[in-house]
């Protein structure tokens, strides 16, 4: 219940304060899991994603550090999200991101890592593309252009669903990690350009 109290807040948030457009609803599937994948500039963005999917939560991993806070990893508990340990390989955290899909549940994850200030995408990180081969899921590629700021308009694409090769999901290569991770990224990274350069027609939500 508290997510989608939470949600209701952020919706109203995004569309009088950031006057939110978005872009590609339609491509959002309503029958299967899958990982929902965006650049990442903000705070704001994780709550963005979750107002953009109606019927079910999003399920995000966060930095491990804001569980330690007493309110903080309370609420973010509460919301669904889960611990990861930044800057190594955590297999519980993608052990739980692979149960979340199995389980039919949606992961929303920030191929680059972190937080991006410096307004270019970042590289993304060979995680993102190793929960995709072993779950088999769909990924949904999402841009986000702000800034996040009063009366100043967000805008949002969301692209047409990724079906990635899965190949062997008990023997994911390296170099498979890597194609795979810039694919998405790239699909990112021209919807963003797109965002950008003003091609497209947003609707306010």
């Amino acid at each position: 219940m508290l997510y989608w109290v939470i949600r209701k807040v952020f919706r109203v948030i995004y569309r009088v304060c950031f006057r939110w457009r978005v872009q590609g609803l339609e491509n959002i599937p309503s029958d299967q899991p899958f990982i929902i994948c965006a650049n990442h500039f903000s705070w704001w963005d994780p709550p963005l994603i979750a107002c953009l999917v109606s019927h079910k939560p999003v399920r995000f991993m966060a930095k491990e550090e804001l569980f330690r806070l007493p309110v903080v990893g309370l609420v973010l508990r509460r919301v669904y999200a889960f611990p990861v340990r930044r800057g190594r390989a955590d297999k519980t955290a993608i052990r739980t991101a692979l149960d979340t899909l199995r389980n039919g549940g949606i992961l929303g994850l920030f191929p680059e890592g972190t937080r991006n200030r410096t307004g270019e995408l970042l590289p993304p990180q060979p995680g993102i593309a190793l929960i995709a081969l072993k779950s088999g899921s769909i990924v949904l590629p999402v841009a986000i252009v702000g800034p996040y700021r009063l009366f100043r308009q967000v805008r949002v694409k969301i692209g047409e669903p990724l079906l990635l090769t899965e190949g062997d999901r008990q023997l994911v290569r390296a170099g498979q990690l890597e194609q795979t991770a810039g694919q998405i990224m790239a699909e990112i990274r021209r919807l963003y350009r797109d965002l950008a350069h003003g091609s497209g027609c947003c609707r306010r939500e």
